[in-house]
């Protein structure tokens, strides 16, 4: 069964990370990040900017675009069984150009998703990767637990303590990122993850065989 989720949910969650986000020193005994539900006051500051990860060429006959929540066990199966020959049959051939779009369910998905973005476009999808085969492991625990796990995810990607410190504090990114995902989603009628919107089309999680059919249909309506 899909998990399904709310889309008030994370409109409160977007309140939440509006508060203050603060890091936490592991050996603190504080959680990582620990969002309060106060409101701060609009601000003039630029607003940020969420970078769209895309691979793939531009000139693709077929636009995936993936919508999966880090903490979605749904979501990492796809990675595991279909994802793979997904990207080595369409993607790397040139057929398909392939974008992820976080969805937040939770403060840890929303963690992971800065962890992810971390590296920047060059690194995401194999942070993305590592985050989606572990997820058993990082997502298990407390949140001080959870945290310091997401932590040694980026360390074994090859960032920083310091990159992983700037990411994981920068509240107005979280923010941006979370009223993204929720203007996304509802946009495109997301109502589960994960879920494909394919040249325009909304379709639910997929076998690879049924991924394929869907694929092959419309590169042979194409040629």
């Amino acid at each position: 069964m899909i998990r399904r989720f709310v889309l008030s949910g994370i409109f409160a969650m977007t309140v939440a990370v509006g508060g203050n986000i603060v890091l936490g020193l592991l050996g603190s005994g504080q959680p990582l990040m620990a969002a309060n539900a106060q409101q701060t006051e609009a601000t003039d500051a630029a607003p940020t900017e969420v970078v769209e990860m895309v691979m793939g060429a531009e000139d693709a006959l077929i636009t995936v675009i993936e919508y999966a929540s880090f903490t979605c066990p749904h979501c990492a199966r796809f990675h595991e069984e279909v994802y793979p020959d997904l990207v080595e049959n369409y993607v790397e051939t040139g057929q398909v150009r392939f974008i992820l779009r976080e969805i937040y369910f939770d403060r840890y998905g929303l963690w992971a998703g800065l962890v992810a973005r971390c590296g920047g476009p060059q690194r995401y999808f194999d942070i993305s990767a590592l985050l989606m085969e572990g997820q058993r492991e990082w997502v298990a625990g407390e949140p001080v637990e959870v945290a310091a796990n997401l932590r040694r995810v980026g360390l074994s990607a090859g960032l920083s303590d310091d990159q992983l410190d700037v990411c994981l504090t920068d509240s107005s990114h979280a923010q941006a990122m979370v009223e993204l995902s929720v203007a996304e989603a509802e946009a495109d009628q997301v109502t589960g993850t994960p879920s494909f919107v394919i040249n325009g089309e909304l379709y639910p999680n997929m076998n690879y065989a049924e991924f394929a059919a869907v694929l092959d249909g419309l590169l042979e309506n194409a040629n």
